[in-house]
């Protein structure tokens, strides 16, 4: 799970009056999950947070579901044709209770803000630049990062490079996995990454201005709500809530000297699911060890495999450009 951040001007206790220089009072946004039982963060606002203008009409989502015959498929996600921006270009490929995964190519730029009530999600960028930008702040966005945006932050994603991008979307938490944490939530040692390969935001100097559409992704659709003022209009924040970045390269492999199982590659877990990275690694080295994965009947999971790169050891002969 993330880690303590704050930035910009914070009062020096919670619930209490916070002004600028003009007596004018900062408002206090609690962000937080599961009630007031989970992670949260403080935010200070310039202006109410909660005054809406209009409320639109829902815009169904149908992901319809395969009802033929059940196989092992190869879709060549790199050929589906889409475009649009980080929302409208999605194409959702697998569905069920629990996740939703979906490949997009963003070319053009959000002329709104995005708030997805329903699922966490987690955007892998296959290729591309931009900035993702919300009230918490601005992140850099480069090829092969991992974007962690927890429910309810509101978002947009400035494209300065066309991105191509998997999402994963998530009933539950996408958090780190608990098996290298330590009872109070710091990576362990043995983790394949640390806090210092997490990137969190950063506020800009200056804000944005209302009125400004925010485009609401809940269970059917999505909901258009006019927002008099501005969500990124923040002075400061606190918490442990906050959309993050990290990116596969600071990956680094546990090998064994025979093949080690999925697990060990573990980057993040969630509800009904995890996600591994399968990086170049020295593996399989004792001398008399299986040179490929043991055949293996997962009977409680399906398996999805993205491939980004390379050659992933019995699978050869895949092209980049599939």
């Amino acid at each position: 799970m993330p880690f303590y951040q704050k930035q910009g001007q914070l009062p020096n206790k919670r619930h209490i009056q916070f002004r600028d220089s003009s007596g004018n009072l900062f408002w206090e946004e609690l962000v937080s999950r599961e009630g007031f039982s989970y992670i949260y963060s403080n935010l200070y606002h310039k202006n109410p947070p909660t005054e809406v203008e209009t409320v639109g009409e829902i815009k169904p989502i149908k992901i319809e579901e395969w009802k033929d015959s059940h196989r092992h498929r190869h879709i060549l996600t790199r050929k589906i044709e889409t475009s649009g921006d980080a929302i409208s270009s999605r194409i959702a490929l697998f569905f069920n209770d629990d996740i939703i995964i979906s490949k997009g190519i963003a070319s053009s730029q959000m002329d709104y803000v995005y708030r997805n009530a329903r699922y966490d999600e987690c955007l892998f960028i296959h290729k591309g630049k931009g900035v993702l930008k919300s009230s918490f702040g601005d992140l850099p966005v480069k090829d092969l990062d991992y974007i962690i945006i927890p429910k309810g932050v509101i978002w947009n994603l400035e494209i300065q490079d066309k991105i191509e991008f998997l999402v994963v979307e998530s009933k539950g938490p996408i958090e780190t996995p608990s098996k290298y944490r330590n009872k109070l939530g710091q990576l362990l040692e043995h983790s394949p990454y640390s806090e210092r390969d997490i990137l969190s935001p950063e506020l800009p100097p200056t804000s944005n201005k209302g009125p400004i559409d925010v485009k609401v992704r809940i269970d059917h659709g999505l909901q258009t709500y006019r927002y008099k003022n501005h969500p990124f209009d923040l002075v400061g924040w606190d918490g442990f809530y906050f959309p993050w970045i990290f990116n596969i390269n600071d990956f680094m492999p546990i090998t064994g000297m025979i093949h080690q199982p999925p697990p060990v590659h573990q980057a993040f877990q969630a509800q009904g699911f995890v996600i591994c990275n399968f990086v170049p690694r020295l593996f399989d080295y004792h001398p008399l060890a299986v040179p490929a994965p043991y055949a293996h009947s997962n009977v409680d999971s399906d398996e999805i495999l993205y491939y980004v790169d390379g050659n992933f050891m019995r699978e050869k002969g895949l092209k980049k450009d599939q």
